[in-house]
């Protein structure tokens, strides 16, 4: 039995025991609490936007929409914590913390040689003027990459960011805002009738289970649309976590995954965020290639004389 501990609970993903069984219901049942409560529903991504979290979370994703475009065949994307849908970067929230400072800010004159980032980057900025003065979050990203044939569904709870991001992914049929629990959304949607889907869950981990609920709902969806693409992205606060989370989805039996990750700063055991990255099931064979070429750049770019960046192939074809 491959088991992994994860502080408050045992989370076991490819046991079928009666264990097994138990231990991820007892998972699952603690984390709908704590979903729905007042500590998930606290995350305000707009204090965040446009950071060096959002710029490979937002690179990998528009690398996988534009992949998922090249085909005539409509496809859905599921948003699972899709947040506002788009940022005001001159905002009160914003400009409290300054984050965008140190990450879409410093690429904004980029003129490098990756396509990849020119790509992102002029994709930001078709979301403004001259100068930087809005964010898209991943909901407004994948609307660019959403046919007359395709489909987006996007969860959100906070009732604000609910709102915002109604008023930001109106006027088109094709998009669904839910305001649901997204964990629990997901495993309604698949498989989709258009047998196409990539899927994006980046909870705000505020909730310790947060990472134990991720693993096993994409598990879940898996093991019921296994042809999908799954991005999982994550922060890296603390980094026993990650190992963990790492480990749990080697175990769990799904088949060729990628991890990506961006850090501007050393592994601390203080207080804050060093890195982050995006785990990729059933990524596209163009987005290694893509990640090879960009990371070692974007290190550079962004980070002080500590940072790194890791690629890896979790699990094999």
């Amino acid at each position: 039995m491959n088991t992994r501990l994860y502080t408050d609970f045992y989370v076991t993903l490819s046991d079928n025991s009666a264990n097994t069984s138990l231990y991820s219901e007892t998972v699952q049942q603690n984390c709908t609490v704590l979903a729905t409560g007042d500590t998930m529903l606290s995350y305000r991504h707009s204090f965040h936007a446009g950071n060096p979290a959002d710029i490979i979370k937002h690179l990998v994703l528009a690398h996988v929409l534009e992949y998922m475009t090249r085909k005539e065949a409509g496809y859905d994307y599921i948003d699972t914590h899709s947040g506002a849908g788009l940022f005001e970067l001159n905002s009160a929230d914003a400009q409290k913390t300054q984050e965008y400072q140190q990450g879409i800010a410093k690429l904004w004159e980029y003129q490098g040689e990756s396509s990849a980032l020119v790509d992102y980057v002029n994709l930001i900025k078709s979301f403004n003027n001259e100068s930087l003065a809005f964010y898209p979050g991943s909901p407004k990203i994948a609307e660019r990459y959403l046919r007359r044939q395709d489909k987006g569904w996007f969860f959100e709870l906070h009732p604000k960011d609910l709102q915002l991001l109604e008023q930001n992914m109106q006027g088109k049929k094709s998009l669904r805002v839910r305001g649901e629990d997204g964990f629990k959304g997901l495993l309604g949607l698949v498989p989709p009738a258009s047998r196409r889907a990539c899927i994006l869950m980046d909870p705000p981990y505020e909730i310790k289970t947060d990472y134990q609920q991720a693993a096993l709902m994409i598990n879940k969806a898996y093991k019921r649309f296994s042809s999908g693409t799954y991005m999982i992205w994550y922060p890296v606060v603390d980094r026993q976590r990650i190992d963990l989370l790492e480990q749990t989805l080697i175990d769990s039996g799904m088949k060729n995954i990628q991890l990506f990750e961006l850090a501007t700063e050393q592994d601390t055991q203080l207080h804050g965020m060093t890195a982050s990255g995006m785990i990729v099931i059933n990524p596209p064979w163009t987005l290694k290639k893509a990640m090879d070429e960009v990371l070692p750049e974007l290190v550079e770019l962004l980070s002080q004389d500590s940072g790194f960046f890791r690629i890896q192939q979790l699990v094999d074809e």
